[in-house]
């Protein structure tokens, strides 16, 4: 996909993000205020962060796809993976806020008016954080967005939340109808931090993904295996490989690896297989910078060398014999 598409893509699904979480955020607030409800006013905390997340994630997807330059010589992306971690930790935040208010409310049980109202407003609420979490989604999955795909488990979450309040409010709006005896108000400060259970739990699923690259952890399994499988596809003139080393910076993956050449292969050969393999491997993995350093097959192996060597057994050691080359 071209960069500038997808960047105006990734730019236009976290402007809907915003746009959305900041109509449900009023709704929310106002609703909850007159109800007296402590699981709605939690839902807008949530919305809030939501927002907040969705603000980091425009802000990291415009600066993200900026070219390297002179002070990042490897470009910008991991601004999205800042981003996770810091809407990971507001997370946090916002739970803890959450359980200490339903803690009170626990303590101080107050009335909840109005139940009707807050069904339907955690309704519209689900409604539209499906739709913009499924746009969200697509669109992550589509240009390889960290930052979109934090946004997006945010809203899904909410989803999940408004849904089991709703279900909380629509049991205490039953019961005031048929069993108006019987007091129920313990159940919306309950479904507060079920609320905020649920957020703790993405927001730790969310600093795991994040920190991972912030460490610089290696390419997933399968995409190493394309990897090597593209190496190997470029035998007999490729005898094999080592030192291969991965990363992934917000979308951007870093792949560099020691490809093992015949000694008498010419520089020009050499430099034409380099830039074939390159263009194989971001054709997979679309998004790479791939670096390849060629090394004569010089017989003088390590344990790595030898378990990537793409000759077979007879002939490396025909040519280790000659003290030449081998793989």
């Amino acid at each position: 996909m071209d960069t500038i598409l997808s960047t105006k893509r990734k730019i236009a699904a976290a402007l809907l993000s915003v746009m959305s979480n900041t109509a449900l955020i009023v709704v929310k607030v106002i609703v909850g205020l007159v109800m007296g409800s402590v699981s709605i006013i939690s839902e807008a905390a949530h919305s809030a962060v939501d927002l907040l997340a969705a603000l980091i994630a425009l802000f990291s997807v415009r600066n993200s796809a900026k070219p390297a330059d002179r002070e990042h010589p490897f470009g910008h992306g991991k601004i999205e993976n800042i981003s996770g971690t810091v809407e990971a930790l507001l997370i946090f935040l916002a739970a803890g806020w959450i359980i200490f208010e339903a803690v009170q409310r626990l303590i101080h049980p107050r009335p909840v008016e109005s139940l009707g109202w807050g069904v339907m407003v955690m309704f519209f609420s689900c409604a539209v954080n499906i739709a913009v979490s499924e746009n969200l989604f697509r669109v992550g999955r589509q240009t390889d967005s960290l930052a979109l795909m934090a946004d997006a488990w945010h809203l899904r979450t909410d989803v999940y939340t408004s849904a089991g309040v709703m279900a909380a409010l629509g049991v205490l709006w039953l019961g005031q109808l048929f069993f108006p005896g019987v007091d129920l108000h313990w159940i919306d400060p309950l479904a507060a931090i079920a609320v905020a259970l649920l957020i703790i739990r993405a927001a730790w699923e969310l600093t795991v993904r994040s920190a991972s690259d912030l460490l610089d952890t290696t390419l997933p399994a399968l995409e190493r295996s394309a990897i090597v499988e593209l190496i190997a596809s470029r035998h007999p003139e490729v005898h094999g490989f080592h030192k291969l080393k991965t990363r992934k910076s917000g979308h951007v993956r870093f792949i560099e690896f020691h490809m093992i050449v015949d000694p008498d292969m010419s520089v020009a050969r050499s430099h034409q297989i380099t830039d074939e393999l390159a263009g194989l491997i971001t054709g997979r993995l679309p998004g790479s910078v791939v670096t390849i350093h060629v090394e004569p097959c010089d017989g003088r192996c390590d344990d790595e060398c030898i378990g990537n060597c793409m000759l077979k057994t007879h002939e490396r050691d025909r040519i280790m014999r000659k003290g030449g080359s081998g793989g």
